[in-house]
C-alpha cells in the first residue's frame, strides 16, 4: 500500500449487503480519512471481476439465494482468495464469514463449497433462529474492546484449528455451537455473525483493519463521539433485563 492511499474493496454489495453491512465500508472509509488518508473505495458488484491489489476486503451478509450465488461467483473468479495469498485484510459477516469457510448449506438444501479461506464449516440449525443483540469478550490478542452488535442467522459454524474465535459470548448465541464461540480468525482473515453494522458500533474494530494496512501499533487519535454514544446505548439496553 502507498504511504497516502488506502484500497477498500467492497465485495458484490449487489448480492451481501443485508442489516446495513454497507454501513462497514462507509465507518473504514471514514476512520481512515479522520486520519488524513487518502481512500479508494472499489465497489464490485458481483458481474464484475475481483481485484487482487486491494488493501482492505469487506464482505456482508445475505440471503440464502444471493449468498449461494455469491459463493460461485467468488469461486470462479479466485480474485479474492488471491488477495488473501498476497496478504490482504478480509472482514466478512454472517453470509460472507461462512461463504470463507469450507462449506455452507445453501438455500437448495445441499452443501455449497466455500473459498477455504477459514477452518471453518457451517450447517444448519436445527432450533429456533439465533437473534437479538449480542455483547462479547474479544480475543485478547486482538487488544479490542467489548463488542456489539445483531445476530440473525440459522448457520451454525464450527471452528477448525486453523482459526480461533473472534470472541466469546456473554449475550446472545454467537456461532450457535453452544460453546459460547463467536466468530474466527486467522492471520488477517476475520469471520463474525454481528450486524448493526457492527463497525458503527465498534469503531476499534475498522481502525485495527487499518492499522493492519497500514502495518502499524496506532494511529493517530481520532473523534468518537457518535460512536461512543452508539455504543454505550446498545450496550446498556443488552444488559438490561428482558
Amino acid at each position: 500500500m502507498s504511504d497516502s492511499n488506502l484500497r477498500l474493496v467492497w465485495v458484490y454489495p449487489d448480492l451481501l449487503s443485508t442489516y446495513g453491512d454497507r454501513g462497514n465500508a462507509l465507518v473504514v472509509e471514514r476512520r481512515a480519512r479522520q486520519r488524513g488518508l487518502g481512500v479508494t473505495r472499489i465497489d464490485v458488484r458481483s458481474d464484475q471481476a475481483v481485484p487482487t491489489s486491494g488493501d482492505i476486503y469487506l464482505i456482508g451478509g445475505g440471503e440464502d439465494r444471493p449468498q449461494r450465488l455469491a459463493a460461485e461467483r467468488l469461486r470462479a473468479d479466485t480474485g479474492l482468495v488471491r488477495a488473501a495469498e498476497n496478504g490482504a485484510i478480509i472482514f466478512s459477516v454472517c453470509a460472507g464469514y461462512q461463504i470463507l469457510g469450507h462449506e455452507f448449506v445453501n438455500d437448495l438444501g445441499e452443501r455449497e463449497p466455500g473459498l477455504g479461506l477459514l477452518d471453518v464449516w457451517s450447517t444448519r440449525g436445527e432450533g429456533g433462529r439465533c437473534v437479538g443483540d449480542v455483547l462479547a469478550e474479544v480475543d485478547p490478542r486482538l487488544n479490542l474492546p467489548q463488542l456489539t452488535g445483531f445476530e440473525n442467522h440459522q448457520g451454525v459454524t464450527h471452528l477448525g484449528q486453523g482459526v480461533a474465535p473472534l470472541a466469546t459470548v456473554q449475550t446472545g448465541r454467537g456461532n450457535g455451537t453452544g460453546d459460547g464461540t463467536e466468530g474466527a480468525w486467522r492471520d488477517t482473515v476475520f469471520g463474525t455473525y454481528l450486524h448493526g453494522p457492527v463497525m458503527a458500533r465498534n469503531p476499534a474494530v475498522a481502525d485495527m483493519l487499518i492499522k493492519l494496512a497500514l502495518d502499524v501499533n496506532a494511529l493517530p487519535p481520532a473523534d468518537t463521539t457518535w460512536y461512543d454514544a452508539l455504543r454505550n446505548e446498545r450496550i446498556t439496553a443488552t444488559r438490561q433485563p428482558a
